[in-house]
């Protein structure tokens, strides 16, 4: 009798499942091992989402409830920290994935993400963090990744009075990975998602579309769009090369390879802003691309390239008119094969 409740109770239970979980009415011969495997998932998953062990008896008639990847049935003695640690989850993103926080329970036979949904969209999570001698708002948004202003918006109180120990919180974007044709990169929007994935102080390298020639960059500022910079005097060589045989304002489509990843861009080479035998952030008196007198924006030194270039991804926008450039759209869609 009680078999037959408990075997009732998961029917009744994966009536409020989504698709992902499914059931199995066990048959002769059967075992978890073989059930996981003709479902495509993992031994341990079937297991976890039965609390099972690898020493369980299965019976004939038995419920067997099919969870996907990306769910886990709650069983008894479960909690987020513990599943965290399981599947390789940061506690903060899983609490985000499920709507709760630190204080949120679990009852057994909840269902629990354990990633976004099929995962094709930027999501954000938050981390915690706790200041230490020397931090300044600014250092920690090139530590974390992203931008001042959005590290100000998140920590209001903080302003510029930070103190050791201070408690604050910091954005994680997550870029999910998506397909691309081959030899072409990921069409990625600016905003949510491309700034994260080459943030201030990254280094990559940048392929020219049409003729296949690299060269490695590093990004050094910007915030309408990737403010760049090559590393050596060969990168810079090189991109004269690509571009016909002198540094121009003409755009080409490029990509940018970091991370293991590809992503669909344009490019200038014009080099403006700075210049490259005065140090970074001093005050000049001359800049290269007619800016005149200012704070000089070179800082990736003995490069024979006197300020930084321009690189633009999908939705990215002018400093200058605050719109986007048709011709940069029309290389970033080249270059992600569209």
């Amino acid at each position: 009798m009680k078999k037959k409740f408990i075997a009732l109770t998961l029917s009744l239970s994966a009536l409020f499942l989504p698709q992902s979980v499914g059931c199995y009415t066990a048959k002769s011969g059967d075992t978890f091992w073989k059930i996981a495997k003709a479902h495509g998932v993992s031994l341990q998953s079937v297991l976890s989402a039965n609390g099972k062990t690898e020493q369980s008896v299965l019976e004939i008639g038995d419920t067997v409830l099919i969870p996907g990847e990306d769910v886990h049935i709650v069983k008894s003695g479960d909690t987020y920290w513990k599943l965290s640690k399981e599947y390789g989850i940061s506690f903060k993103e899983l609490l985000s994935l499920n709507g709760a926080d630190e204080n949120t329970g679990l009852f057994v036979g909840q269902v629990i993400k354990l990633k976004g949904e099929d995962a094709k969209e930027p999501y954000i999570t938050h981390e915690t963090y706790y200041i230490k001698a020397g931090d300044t708002l600014w250092s920690l948004s090139l530590k974390f990744g992203v931008p001042y202003a959005e590290l100000c918006a998140e920590n209001p109180a903080a302003g510029t009075n930070l103190y050791i120990g201070q408690k604050i919180t910091y954005p994680v974007h997550h870029i999910p990975e998506t397909a691309h044709h081959d030899g072409c990169g990921e069409y990625l929007n600016w905003s949510d998602a491309a700034q994260y994935l080459v943030p201030i102080g990254a280094e990559f390298t940048i392929t020219d579309f049409y003729t296949g020639s690299l060269f490695c960059a590093k990004r050094t500022i910007g915030a309408n769009h990737a403010d760049c910079e090559p590393m050596t005097k060969d990168d810079t060589a090189i991109m004269k090369k690509i571009w016909g045989g002198a540094l121009s304002w003409q755009s080409r489509p490029v990509l940018i390879n970091i991370g293991g990843r590809t992503l669909a861009a344009s490019a200038a080479s014009f080099p403006h802003a700075g210049v490259d035998s005065a140090p970074a952030g001093a005050y000049v008196s001359w800049r290269s691309g007619d800016w005149g007198a200012g704070e000089n924006y070179d800082y990736v030194k003995g490069n024979n390239f006197d300020g930084h270039f321009d690189l633009y991804f999908h939705g990215a926008t002018s400093h200058n008119t605050g719109q986007i450039n048709a011709n940069h759209e029309k290389n970033i869609k080249i270059a992600a094969g569209k």
